[in-house]
């Protein structure tokens, strides 16, 4: 499997591709265009989603399903959904930040939470989730829950015993984490995916901040680094949102509506599972695991409170939201 998740692939049909798929009612189907971030790596996942929707409705309620670039380029996700062009969308919020205020907070910021099971019970709490239906609400949109991806640690070509071995290496990092990594004095610069080989066996990297063991194997970087070290700075590394257009979704039956919330559901559920299974199925002596002192994720954690600081300050609602990430990181004992 190659996972395509951090690129926004451009969109590759115009209008006359978007004209052959309109969403289709007849007296006994209903066609809806769901357009994915992710490439070919799931359509397993995926053929199981569109079969389960139409035996559930015993095929009156169809998926026309479309790969990340398929259609419309992933970072115009909300903006597509909103206007009607694709009737469903699976993304994340990073990618629509700059149209929606909480987009970079529910996508993920670091040092947000440390399991999977965390960040379920966050986003499924009562506030968390009214904050999420009303934003996107706004923005011309129909939420429709979320998703959870899997690890997000540092891979490095020495060892690493503790931040402070971090600060005599480069490390490739996103804006947010490398904000977090200068508090602690660590240099980082940023590289995209398809550079990190050759930027890491070149020594213009002698790290990276990325993924899971997984994806690190598949952009085969343990042919030039092997020291994989938990950082229990952000697991999941990213969450996934679905949004549905209002105009869509406001003709669907009720019935519709259940098989597609129940689908979805079990679709995100999936997608997690087969993430984490890729990530524990790299073969032994792959990588050689470690893990950060806990004081030095609690300072992680700690040192993320500017990046939190400055999202807040974007809204009234981002600052609502980041107050309950405080509340939770409180109570988690992380702060």
């Amino acid at each position: 499997m190659t996972i395509t998740r951090r690129i926004a692939l451009g969109a590759i049909a115009g209008a006359a591709a978007f004209a052959s798929v309109a969403t289709t009612a007849t007296a006994d189907t209903v066609r809806l265009r769901f357009h994915t971030f992710y490439g070919t790596e799931i359509d397993p996942i995926a053929k199981k989603f569109r079969d389960t929707v139409k035996e559930a409705s015993d095929g009156t309620l169809r998926i026309q399903y479309f790969r990340g670039g398929e259609l419309v380029a992933s970072d115009q996700f909300a903006d597509a959904v909103s206007k009607g062009t694709v009737d469903i969308v699976h993304g994340t919020g990073g990618y629509w930040s700059g149209q929606i205020d909480i987009g970079n907070l529910e996508a993920g910021l670091p040092g947000a939470w440390t399991s999977v099971e965390e960040a379920k019970e966050f986003f499924n709490s009562e506030p968390i989730n009214g904050m999420l239906t009303q934003a996107y609400s706004e923005a011309g949109t129909v939420y429709l829950g979320k998703g959870y991806g899997h690890n997000y640690d540092i891979l490095t070509k020495e060892p690493i015993t503790s931040l402070e071995d971090l600060k005599t290496r480069k490390i490739r990092a996103t804006s947010n984490v490398a904000k977090v990594l200068s508090a602690f004095d660590i240099p980082t610069v940023y590289l995209p995916a398809q550079e990190l080989y050759i930027g890491m066996s070149t020594g213009v990297i002698d790290g990276a901040i990325y993924g899971g063991p997984v994806e690190y194997e598949q952009l085969k970087l343990h042919e030039t680094a092997t020291h994989y070290t938990y950082m229990n700075m952000l697991m999941p590394g990213w969450t996934e949102t679905f949004l549905a257009n209002p105009a869509t979704w406001e003709k669907l039956s009720d019935e519709h509506k259940a098989i597609l919330n129940d689908a979805i559901a079990q679709f995100a559920e999936d997608i997690h599972q087969w993430l984490a299974d890729g990530n524990s199925g790299v073969a032994e002596g792959t990588f050689e695991y470690a893990t950060l002192p806990e004081a030095d994720s609690k300072a992680l954690t700690e040192a993320s409170q500017a990046v939190w600081a400055e999202e807040a300050g974007r809204s009234d609602r981002n600052k609502a939201f980041v107050d309950a990430l405080i509340a939770n990181a409180k109570a988690k004992g992380r702060l």
